[in-house]
């Protein structure tokens, strides 16, 4: 059965932009939401940006040369005081619209695009900001309610069989069938495969909502927390988002 109490304390919920970036994330909270009840009409921007591909980068001055009406306006003014502040923390966001991402059918067992549930990566501190203007939000689960596919049996032995046969000939029949083997190890993270999770029994995901700015756990060496597990959403009706993120 699924932990309540888990779910409900993977969030921290903030009032403001400084509390959002200095709250530490501590214990199980790994996910940290400064919640906004935004205005303006962000669909107006959406639908005026000239799109290039799946996902289209908007940078400032295109933002601002965009002919739109009162309600626009005032969306635009959001957008662009989150950008400012965000660069002014240290953060580099990036504003896009985006149709869809690219699916990942390289290993048609094991998707690792941004629609598998899945937690980031740094060298370096660092944390993930985003926030869903228009369309579909992202999703987190707390991490007690999934489990790495790596370690699930029957994902976990298709992985060996895939690095038997990969760029790794000499590698002698007794390491592919050791569990403890470090080039095995090496194997699953050079190839991000040890970053994708699968929902157990139950599970609850959280959606993040609409106009709330979020900084969520990132997996990196001085990290107090476990990294947060979240996922990009199914587009739905061909309906596109309006997504900063850094």
């Amino acid at each position: 059965m699924i932990d309540v109490y888990q779910a409900a304390n993977q969030i921290h919920y903030v009032a403001n932009f400084r509390n959002l970036v200095s709250t530490p994330f501590r214990g199980e909270v790994n996910a940290i939401c400064w919640t906004r009840k935004l205005i303006g009409d962000f669909s107006e921007i959406v639908n005026r940006v000239e799109l290039n591909g799946n996902i289209t980068i908007l940078d400032q001055e295109e933002l601002r040369e965009i002919h739109l009406n009162e309600q626009g306006q005032l969306a635009r003014e959001i957008l662009l005081n989150d950008l400012e502040v965000l660069k002014a923390h240290g953060a580099s966001p990036i504003l896009n619209v985006i149709n869809c991402y690219d699916r990942d059918d390289t290993y048609p067992f094991f998707p690792t695009d941004v629609y598998s549930f899945h937690v980031d990566r740094s060298p370096v501190p660092t944390d993930t900001f985003l926030c869903t203007y228009h369309g579909e939000p992202s999703k987190i689960i707390p991490n007690a309610q999934a489990q790495q596919k790596v370690l699930v049996p029957k994902i976990r032995a298709e992985l060996k069989k895939l690095y038997r046969g990969s760029a790794n000939p000499l590698c002698s029949k007794a390491s592919w069938q050791d569990e403890a083997d470090e080039g095995f190890e090496s194997f699953l993270s050079e190839h991000f495969f040890d970053l994708h999770y699968s929902l157990k029994p139950n599970a609850q995901p959280t959606s993040l909502g609409l106009g709330h700015l979020w900084r969520l756990a990132v997996d990196h060496p001085e990290s107090q927390a476990l990294p947060c597990i979240h996922r990009a959403p199914e587009e739905k009706n061909g309906q596109k988002r309006l997504l900063l993120i850094c």
